[in-house]
């Protein structure tokens, strides 16, 4: 009876491992961040960003972040190192018009050198303060 009891606690936690990510690092791939804070504006998130969300997809192979500004397209090279991040200078993928919501986006994410995650979510950090939280969704 024992033995049956150590064996399953032995295989619940193999299985949770399975789906725990290796490092901070493994956890930024596989899935798209939806924007739900940015630091600064004076303006109610929702309003900011009224219509569609700003998000980023990682690719690990290509070293690449993709996703949008809320409004354009773009593509980005990132470079990580332990629990720092640094982006290049994003290109757009779409030359729309739009306000300037996306242009804030774009430069909080030339000023970011770290990320974290609380509770599920990525933070984009400017030292140790969080200046965009993302959540996880489904590609």
């Amino acid at each position: 009876m024992k033995l049956s009891i150590m064996l399953f606690f032995s295989g619940m936690l193999l299985a949770e491992s399975c789906d725990t990510p290796k490092s901070n690092e493994e956890a930024l791939y596989g899935h798209s961040w939806e924007l739900e804070y940015i630091s600064g504006p004076r303006i109610a998130f929702d309003a900011l960003f009224p219509e569609k969300k700003p998000y980023l997809n990682f690719d690990k192979d290509s070293g690449k972040v993709t996703g949008s500004d809320s409004c354009n397209g773009y593509s980005a090279d990132f470079e990580l190192s332990e629990n720092s991040i640094v982006f290049g200078n994003p290109n757009p993928t779409t030359m729309m018009f739009c306000g300037g919501s996306e242009r804030h986006f774009l430069e909080m994410m030339k000023k970011i050198d770290g990320y974290s995650f609380k509770g599920g979510k990525l933070n984009l950090l400017l030292g140790e303060i969080p200046m965009m939280r993302f959540k996880k969704v489904k590609l």
